[in-house]
């Protein structure tokens, strides 16, 4: 399995993936914000974005100090000075979500009080990456295609796969 955990995958991969190495290799996203545990989620490492799909890069952060970790984004220079912060609380916990773009890419930046190894958007990567594997060629081309439907990634995984609950049965796999 690959180690999701650091970019340099992304270097072999399709021409997207390669693109967005260079573009957060540049701005050293992950290397000037180490100490919060940055992991690029989603579906660009597991090859099944579409245009316009974001690079979703989840951070740990205590909330307590989000300032801190608002000053540490912008101190880093990788993000643009102006940019929307947006707090929400998803199955009870606090989180920070900023979305901006970066050389052509849309960024979506989301804090939550937890290791980025145990947040969703990592564990739904991880399992949808395993179902992948197993499924083969085909089945990814299918989800693909319904994302371009407009279907959501974790809801296309939940109507090729007849799960009831996509969110929560990707948990499992």
């Amino acid at each position: 399995m690959l180690d999701f955990t650091r970019i340099d995958y992304l270097k072999n991969g399709n021409e997207r993936q390669k693109k967005a190495y260079d573009v957060l290799a540049k701005y050293q996203i992950f290397e000037k914000l180490k100490k919060y545990s940055p992991i690029l989620a989603g579906t660009v490492p597991i090859e099944i974005d579409i245009e316009g799909s974001d690079l979703d890069i989840i951070f740990e952060v205590d909330l307590r100090f989000e300032e801190d970790f608002l000053d540490d984004l912008m101190l880093s220079r990788c993000i643009p000075q102006e940019v929307a912060v947006e707090h929400s609380i998803i199955n009870g916990e606090k989180c920070i979500t900023l979305n901006f773009m970066l050389e052509g890419f849309p960024i979506e930046i989301f804090g939550q009080n937890k290791p980025t190894k145990q947040q969703n958007a990592y564990l739904h990567m991880v399992a949808e990456y395993k179902i992948l594997k197993e499924k083969g060629e085909e089945f990814k081309q299918k989800i693909i295609e319904l994302k371009k439907q407009g279907i959501k990634t974790e809801p296309a995984f939940g109507i090729l796969l007849g799960l009831d609950n996509p969110y929560e049965d990707l948990l499992k796999y």
